[in-house]
């Protein structure tokens, strides 16, 4: 696939930087999708691939579309789009759990999982009708000569459905995550209530192989990999049915994602020549859902839902500042939210360069271990386009400066430490590269 777009003008002034995000994004390449990490993530996964497509729509739009499209083919006969595809020519030791862990097509058969691809049987945040859209307007015309938006709808429209009928576990109108991975915020301190009553697999059932690549200090413990592993072993032996297990939690950025996809699949719908109308009041009802489920007008903040305890996980992530990048968000919580987000718990625009993970206030706060602090670019690609959205442009335009900054010389780290923009994890990732790209490049209407 030789197709290659030239840098837009803005893009041109920061030469350097865009061809090398080029480089990063080639060499994570397979030829049908993009792995996060050569080493650490050797797979195609869900949301990473999502963010990928966003940005690769400005270098290869071909390749973006088929970036979603190798991720879609995966999806099960009931609507989940699992949070990995597994590469069949990557040694099972190379990342754990493996397929052999999940045993997609044996244990997944009642929830149609496919038979010639293996998976795993969870899910991650819903970014993916964004994505579709986005990738889309960026050539609409080579969109429309390859189908592209016929092909995906139907798999993005069982996605939701999904979504919006099996996950909603709390009968709220939300849907819930089952697991800390599906919210891809995996050791955020969120979790650390909700999984404390989960018994954890004995140490010697598994072997670690992200020790190989990341330091023991910056990675989850022992103690809450084992949890993980249960927790993903429990729903894998209920042959993955929904609504059995010991972890359920309303998540305000997953839904939040859920909301604004569904805003981009109304888009996708009309021009596909159908009424976007009902799908855009599907998103304002998950709006208004999460505001009345998870906003905590004391704290300025949404807060996750724990299910099984029924109340609110209050801990100050950055999964609860997402929800700025939906358009019906009353005007006194996005007040409210800016407030929190450039105050002391998360310092944007003042005491840091890039929105930490987690609560730079909280007794869990770590700068370098894997969601307990670090600085995130997804996640601060994300809180740059909320920003935007709500008219907060001064703000937007210094965190998109550091962002840029941070991603060049982090060599487009995994994530970073917030306070000095120290690369941690992996170093030319994906999705760090991709929204490289995405905030160089000239912004398409989305």
């Amino acid at each position: 696939m030789t197709e290659r777009r030239t840098p837009t003008s803005a893009a041109a002034r920061h030469g350097t930087l865009w061809d090398r995000a080029v480089l990063a994004l080639d060499a994570n390449w397979t030829g049908t999708s993009t792995v996060p990490s050569r080493t650490l993530y050797p797979h195609q996964w869900s949301w990473d691939s999502a963010f990928i497509a966003i940005g690769l729509r400005h270098v290869s739009p071909v390749r973006a579309q088929v970036e979603l499209e190798t991720l879609i083919a995966a999806q099960w006969g009931d609507g989940r789009i699992p949070h990995i595809v597994f590469n069949p020519d990557v040694p099972l030791d190379a990342y754990f759990p493996s397929p052999d862990f999940w045993r997609s097509s044996g244990a997944g058969r009642a929830a149609g999982a496919p038979r010639t691809v293996q998976t795993s049987g969870i899910v991650q945040p819903p970014v993916h009708a964004l994505a579709a859209w986005l990738v889309h307007r960026a050539d609409p015309a080579l969109s429309r000569s390859r189908g592209f938006l016929t092909r995906v709808y139907p798999g993005l429209a069982a996605w939701h459905r999904y979504l919006l009928h099996r996950r909603d576990l709390g009968g709220g109108g939300l849907a819930s995550v089952v697991h800390p991975w599906e919210q891809g915020m995996d050791n955020s301190p969120c979790w650390d209530a909700p999984l404390s009553r989960v018994t954890p697999a004995p140490a010697r059932t598994f072997r670690r192989a992200d020790l190989e690549h990341g330091a023991a200090d910056d990675r989850p413990t022992d103690l809450d990999y084992g949890r993980y592993v249960r927790l993903a072993m429990d729903y894998r032996d209920g042959e993955y049915a929904d609504g059995q297990g010991q972890f359920a939690v309303e998540d305000p950025s997953f839904n939040a994602l859920l909301a604004a996809s569904e805003h981009a699949l109304a888009r996708i719908a009309c021009e596909l020549g159908a009424a976007g109308t009902a799908r855009h009041a599907r998103a304002e009802r998950l709006t208004a859902a999460l505001v009345d489920r998870l906003w905590d007008p004391a704290a300025g903040m949404f807060f996750g839902r724990d299910l099984h305890g029924g109340r609110l996980v209050e801990e100050y992530t950055v999964s609860g500042l997402i929800p700025l990048i939906l358009p019906a968000l009353p005007r006194d919580v996005v007040a409210a939210l800016v407030r929190t987000a450039c105050g002391p718990h998360f310092g944007v625009g003042d005491q840091v360069r890039l929105a930490p993970s987690y609560d730079l206030l909280g007794a869990a706060f770590d700068a370098h271990r894997y969601w307990r602090g670090p600085a995130w670019f997804n996640t601060n690609w994300l809180l740059e386009r909320g920003l935007r959205l709500h008219g907060e442009h001064a703000r937007a335009a210094l965190l998109r400066a550091a962002l840029l900054d941070t991603a060049g010389t982090s060599d487009f780290a995994e994530y970073v430490d917030p306070y000095t923009g120290a690369g941690c994890g992996a170093r030319g990732f994906g999705w760090t590269a991709a929204l490289t790209l995405d905030l160089l490049g000239e912004r398409t209407s989305g």
